[in-house]
This record gives structure tokens, sequence and C-alpha cells, in this order.
């Protein structure tokens, strides 16, 4: 029977639950609350609370991501994609250079920013080659997180997990988790599912563009809000006689006058002066009615009208970003970013009324007019990924490049092989690539996600109160309960089911904060070794392949990809199932787990 705090904690889990999948007001505020009540309620302590903050395996995650961020910004990565896919020309040789790359990289690397790198070279590449980025981005994606599975350091939620098997006391003397624990399953299954991409990949993914004119625009059809500010040129006339109507590549959606809707808009529908209109078009027919059309005005553009130089650039909003749930004006975007939001693309919803009272959503896909700082703001903020390429890094010396990468690989091998924790290696290695120059402390501090870092360390606070209120005993007898007529296996099965169907609705990083100490309690019923439990666990979380929503690549590429739900699931669903075979049986045999 579970007690009064028991009650509490079911509750926080149910508003999480609920909160993360409508994400409307961010993860990171969502966590704040929960924990907030158990706090208040006394279920957990203030020291429970502030625990997470300490944890080695949360400074390793911040360390690892300022790596990765110096990495990005030196331009390495850049040239070697440049001369990786130079001379690829089908669709299944540069799939399987590039998914062998990222998969690579991303077992050693944080896996969004690499993504971020590549997005630009997959369009690129797919407009030369006459082939749909639809066929391509959730591949990126995909290998992104099957590199990641590989190892400890290749993805946060790994690095959750282990910090979790630090922090808990239901298994006395258990183990931390070392770097190629994971290696066993993750290491096959990037070959199995880089060759499950290649053989299927261009069965299952859409087809989104079939048009070399759509090509261009990579098949966004933006909503963009103009206004008529010279009544000579429209005023007056009605929308067949304005040219309006035959716009190539837009079409006039609506017409908002004193605040009221005029829809659907005729062609015997007269204009007057102050008008806003809406159209839908992709993003050459937007830009080019912006330099061509006199007598009419992008709302959103001001200033950035008069400046003699702007640049059109594309981004898409990330799943962390404080630009969520807020418009333009409430997130201070202009001068935040020296930029101005022009039009909008969401993916399966229909965007009315006016641009400026569009509340922002994970996964939008923005085209902004950009001032001459917007460079250097973008590449600092973690709000929003740049789709188009701004700007050519700047080249650094070979010594650099050296130190950098030479660097990386040093303090990876010596932290595997125990000559000296991840965390202090990595530590000296930024301090080394900021006084050769490399990156300023500034920029450094700048780098830190910090939603991020609040989002594990109160996860594992969230796993306490789980533990001390009896919580998750209680689900792990229910879990026991249902999967022990399918024996061990059974229970894996399940566990792995569970968690990965909850990651795909909510963040990753949350689910196996959920689903921990469930795991370990179940183990412990079984009275076996709890670290396959939580390997699974693991494994479960980094496999989001089923919902653009479960893990931040998959959303960086949703929007540019013209994805729906459904052409995750499609493709996404036989993947996960592999996944969950290759993890059960790998750790039966990595553990010698009896199945009887």
């Amino acid at each position: 029977m579970l007690s009064l705090e028991g009650y509490i904690v079911i509750a926080v889990i149910l508003f999480l639950i609920i909160s993360l999948y409508f994400n409307k007001i961010g993860p990171g505020f969502t966590f704040m609350i929960g924990i907030a009540i158990l706090g208040i309620f006394r279920v957990i302590t203030p020291a429970e609370i502030l625990a997470g903050f300490a944890n080695e395996q949360i400074a390793v995650v911040i360390m690892l991501l300022l790596l990765g961020d110096i990495i990005r910004r030196s331009g390495v990565l850049d040239r070697l994609f440049e001369k990786t896919f130079a001379n690829t020309h089908t669709y299944k040789g540069f799939m399987m250079r590039m998914t062998m790359m990222v998969a690579g990289f991303s077992a050693f690397l944080n896996n969004t920013p690499l993504v971020a790198i590549m997005m630009p070279y997959v369009s690129s590449w797919s407009k030369k080659n006459n082939i749909a980025p639809s066929k391509l981005l959730i591949p990126l994606s995909y290998a992104a997180i099957l590199g990641g599975g590989a190892t400890l350091i290749g993805t946060s939620t790994n690095m959750v997990v282990a910090g979790m098997v630090t922090d808990q006391y239901m298994v006395e003397g258990l183990e931390p988790l070392e770097i190629f624990d994971f290696s066993l399953v993750g290491v096959p299954m990037i070959l199995l599912g880089i060759a499950y991409l290649l053989i299927f990949g261009n069965r299952l993914l859409p087809d989104k563009i079939h048009a070399i004119e759509a090509l261009e625009s990579q098949n966004r059809e933006y909503i963009a809000e103009v206004r008529i500010v010279n009544g000579l040129d429209y005023e007056g006339k009605t929308i067949a006689a304005s040219g309006l109507l035959n716009m190539k590549g837009l079409f006039l959606l609506e017409i908002l006058r004193n605040g009221q809707s005029i829809r659907p808009v005729l062609p015997s529908t007269q204009l007057q002066k102050e008008d806003i209109l809406l159209f839908a078009g992709e993003t050459e027919s937007i830009t080019e009615m912006v330099a061509s059309r006199s007598g009419l005005q992008l709302a959103q553009v001001g200033m950035y009208a008069k400046k003699a130089q702007t640049d059109i650039i594309e981004v898409v909003v990330s799943y962390n970003s404080t630009l969520i749930s807020k418009t333009a004006r409430e997130a201070n975007f202009r001068a935040k970013f020296d930029a101005a939001i022009i039009a909008i693309h969401r993916n399966g919803e229909h965007i009315s009324g006016k641009l400026g009272n569009v509340k922002l959503a994970a996964g939008d896909a923005l085209l902004l007019v950009a001032g001459q700082d917007f460079a250097q703001r973008a590449i600092d903020s973690h709000d929003f990924y740049v789709i188009s390429k701004i700007r050519e890094l700047k080249k650094q010396p070979f010594y650099k490049q050296f130190v950098l990468i030479g660097g990386t690989m040093i303090a990876i091998i010596a932290a595997a092989i125990g000559l000296v924790k991840l965390f202090t290696a990595i530590l000296a290695l930024v301090l080394l690539v900021t006084l050769i120059n490399m990156v300023s402390p500034k920029d450094i501090a700048k780098s830190i996600d910090f939603n991020l870092l609040l989002i594990i360390a109160l996860s594992l606070a969230l796993g306490t109160a789980m533990i001390k209120s009896g919580v998750a005993a209680v689900f792990a007898d229910f879990a026991f309960g249902l999967f022990k007529p399918f024996g061990i296996v059974g229970v894996l099965v399940g566990i792995f089911a569970i968690t990965n169907l909850l990651g795909s609705f909510i963040t990753n990083k949350a689910a196996v904060a959920l689903i921990f100490p469930i795991a370990v309690s179940m183990a412990l019923e079984l009275g076996i070794n709890p670290k396959p439990f939580i390997l699974t666990v693991a494994f479960a979380g980094a496999a989001s392949f089923l919902t653009p929503i479960g893990y931040q690549t998959n959303l960086m590429v949703y929007g540019p990809g013209g994805y729906t739900f459904k052409d995750f699931f499609k493709i996404g669903f036989p993947l996960s199932i592999i996944y969950m075979i290759v993890t059960v049986l790998g750790l039966v045999y990595q553990y010698d787990i009896s199945l009887y």
C-alpha cells in the first residue's frame, strides 16, 4: 500500500508525462515544477534535490558538450565532410559514407552538433544530384543515434544512466558503467542499422520532391505576412486585377483587415491600404517577392528594409529552445539575434492570423532576414539550428587542429584504460585549446546548455523520490507480474518496450529517469546482476526512432525534411524492433544470463 508521499510522486510523474508530451512550458521548467512539488511536500530533501548538480557524470556531459561545440566552431569536421563527399554521386554511395562517418564520430562526440554541421552538406548534395533531402535527413539523424549508443560518452542519455548508477543506493557495490560497456550491443547495432537503412531507406522514406524547382527550396512551404504600404499600386483594385492571384510559387491564403479575417480570398475581393496578406509559398518565391514587388513589404522586416546588406537565412527551432511557446516579440527575437522572422513553416499544421501573434514551437522552420551580427549570435545560441550555411568558418592552423583532434583521441583512450578520469582529461583539453586561442573563455560560457544540465540533475532527484516513496517498487512489482511468465528475456523486452515508448513521446532522459529505479527493483526481485537491466534502459532510451519529438536530432531534421510523424514511425518501428532484439540477445550473451 502506497503512502501519501507515493501518491504525490505518481501525481508528479503524470504531470511530467503530460507536460513533456504537449511541451507547452519546456522540459526544464516542467522538471522544476515537479521537483519543487516533491520538495514542498518533503518527499525529498533540498540536499537530495541538489545532489544531481554535484554528480561527476553530469559534469562530464557538460564538458563533452563544450568540447563538441569547440570542434564545431573550429571547422575541422566541415572540411573533412567536404573531402569525403566530393566524388560521391549515387544515393547509396552517399548514404553509406554519411551514415558510417556520422555513426563513427557520434560514438565519441556529442551527436547534436554533428547533425547540425552535416545538414547543409546533405541538402547541398541532394540539390546537386536531384535527390529529395527527405531520403537522407532521417538516416542522418538515425546514424547519429546509432553511433551514440555504442559508448558511454556517445550520448547524454547513457551519461545520465551512468550518473544514476553512481548515485543509487539500492545495490551495494554496484560497479560504475565503463566507456565500452555499451559496445558489444552498440557496434553490431551500428552495422545492422546502417544495413537496414541502405536496404530499405529508399523504399520507406518519403519522396517529398518531384521537380527540380521544388528541390531549390527543399519543399518547405512557408507562411509569409505581407503588408500593402503603397495604396496607389493596390488600393481599390481587385485581387485579380492586382496580379497577386497568379504569382509564381505563391498562394494568397488570407487577408487581415482591421483585425478581421477575409477567407477564402476571391478574385473579386478589393484591396485596401494597410491590408495584411498571408501568402503560402516556397523559400525562393518569398525572397523574390521581397526584392521585386513595389508597394508590398514583408510585415516583420521593419528597419531591415533600409539596410544596404541583409541575408535570408533558414533556421529550425530546437527542442530545448527558450523561444518555445513565445511570440517573436515576447522572445525579443529581433534584438537578441539581429534578425526578423519573415515566414514560418510548421509541419502538418496550417498557421493563420498575424505571424507576430504565432507562438513558436519546437521543429518550426523560420525564414529570417538577418543583419551583420546574426552569424556570431547564431553560433552562440542553443535556440535554433541554421539550415542554410551562413558563412565559412575561419580555417585554423594545422597545429591547432592537431591539438584539438589528437587531444580528444588521447583523452578518450586515457580514460578508457583507466589512466585518468574522463572529466579531468576533457577539462585539461578544454583549458589547453583555450590557451592556444582556439576558443575564448566567453565562448565557453555561452556554450553551456544550462537547460540540459537542469533536466539531467532534476531527473536524478525524481529517481530518488520514486525509490524513497516506494513507487519504484510498486511499479516493479506490477511490471514483474506482467512479464515474469515470459522469463528473464520477457522482462528485458518489457523494460525496453516501456522505456522506448515513453522516450518517444517525452524526452529520453526523462524516460530513463523514470524507468531506471523500476528496472533495478526488478533485477533485485529476480536476484540477478542488475547491470543488463540498467543497460537495457540506456539502450531503449537512446533508440529514439519512432517519433520526431523523442530526440533532438530527429527534431532538427523534422521541419527541413518536410516529414510527418508517420514517416518516422514507418521507418523507425522496424529499426526499434531490431534494436530491441539485438539489445536483449547481446546482453543475455554478454552477462551469461540463464534463460530458465
